[in-house]
């Protein structure tokens, strides 16, 4: 790759489509926010909600962290419960930490009927104000990256009324009525892959599908909980861009997760990186996977698990790799972390 000029952009979207790029390309799940002292000052003027339903207070958080770090990808600042407002059912954010509340739990066959999966895309109109904001903002260096929750994550905080439910009615619903989940899931379904389409609509160069409580489900219960309602939002794309699918649990279930057509696997901590990728097709890219936690520590461990992580992926010889954390980045992360995780990865040979 001597003497190509790659931009950020150019090196994040060739990764995800699995061509070799001059180096692996670094962004990080939830580099918008948290550990930035520049959103913090913002936190302290505004809510939580206020930062996504704005679009001039959304681009701004989007930006910082490219401001600050120059990552590969810009993503989008959001949430993935945006979508189970939109089609009526509001959420709270506990603003210290005190989790997730849904203003009901969706139950009964009444409750998901109520739902308008026919207009809640028209209500999400504030994410593509953001986005309109943020990819001339990017001048084309900096690749601009969507995202969403997956309809089974999503089925759950809206069955469970919110983060802190341990009584698992999404699985209630999933085995004894599956003729309401298939219907919650349909209509769920059917908004993420229009709020999905809308950014590519406006911008958003590549999307990640969320599908953080993958784990929840036992292996021989994945594909009909979750993965087939995946496929579906990514067949509705066509190919458009990169969908990247971050699905926790991967081992065990990797064909299903192939299967769904996501570009590129996104991986958690608790998996070998290199491992998984050796299992794949060469055409799906894998994304990850330092801990969140080394954020916390020190930089040297952090350049140290990083270049091991580098090295691992270099030694498979194949492209495909997009640098990332296994999960996002945690409130009590350093900056002096993440820099050094940032200047370990641009200058590993």
């Amino acid at each position: 790759m001597h003497g190509v000029a790659f931009s950020g952009r150019d090196r994040f979207l060739g990764a995800c489509r699995c061509e070799m790029v001059d180096r692996t390309p670094v962004w990080l799940m939830r580099q918008a926010g948290r550990a930035l002292p520049e959103y913090r000052a913002l936190k302290e003027k505004h809510t939580f909600l206020e930062l996504a339903r704005t679009p001039e207070l959304a681009a701004e958080v989007t930006l910082q962290p490219i401001r600050r770090f120059g990552f590969d990808a810009a993503v989008l600042f959001s949430d993935i419960l945006v979508v189970p407002e939109a089609m009526g059912q509001p959420y709270r954010f506990g603003e210290l930490g005190g989790g997730i509340e849904m203003e009901f739990a969706v139950r009964t066959a009444e409750d998901i009927r109520k739902l308008d999966h026919q207009n809640a895309v028209e209500r999400l109109r504030y994410v593509a104000d953001a986005l309109d904001l943020i990819k001339p903002a990017l001048e084309g260096r900096t690749a601009l990256l969507g995202f969403a929750g997956s309809p089974w994550t999503l089925a759950r905080y809206m069955v469970e009324g919110g983060s802190s439910g341990k009584s698992e009615f999404a699985k209630q619903l999933f085995y004894t009525e599956p003729k309401l989940f298939g219907e919650l899931m349909e209509k769920i379904t059917a908004v993420v892959s229009s709020f999905l389409q809308m950014q590519i609509d406006h911008g958003a160069e590549a999307v990640q599908i969320f599908d953080s409580n993958g784990d929840m489900l036992a292996d021989n219960a994945f594909e009909a909980a979750s993965g087939r309602w995946i496929r579906e939002i990514v067949a509705s794309l066509k190919g458009q861009v990169p969908v990247i699918l971050f699905s926790k649990g991967v081992q065990g279930r990797l064909d299903a997760l192939v299967s769904t057509g996501a570009n590129v696997l996104s991986v958690d901590w608790t998996q070998s990186l290199a491992a998984i990728r050796g299992a794949l097709p060469e055409k799906v890219g894998v994304q990850g996977n330092l801990d969140p936690f080394l954020l916390t520590t020190t930089p040297e461990l952090v350049s140290a698990e990083t270049s091991r992580i580098l090295r691992e992926m270099k030694a498979l010889g194949r492209g495909g790799h997009v640098f990332n954390l296994g999960h996002g980045v945690i409130p009590a992360a350093k900056l002096e972390c993440i820099q050094a995780l940032v200047d370990t990865v641009r200058s590993f040979a």
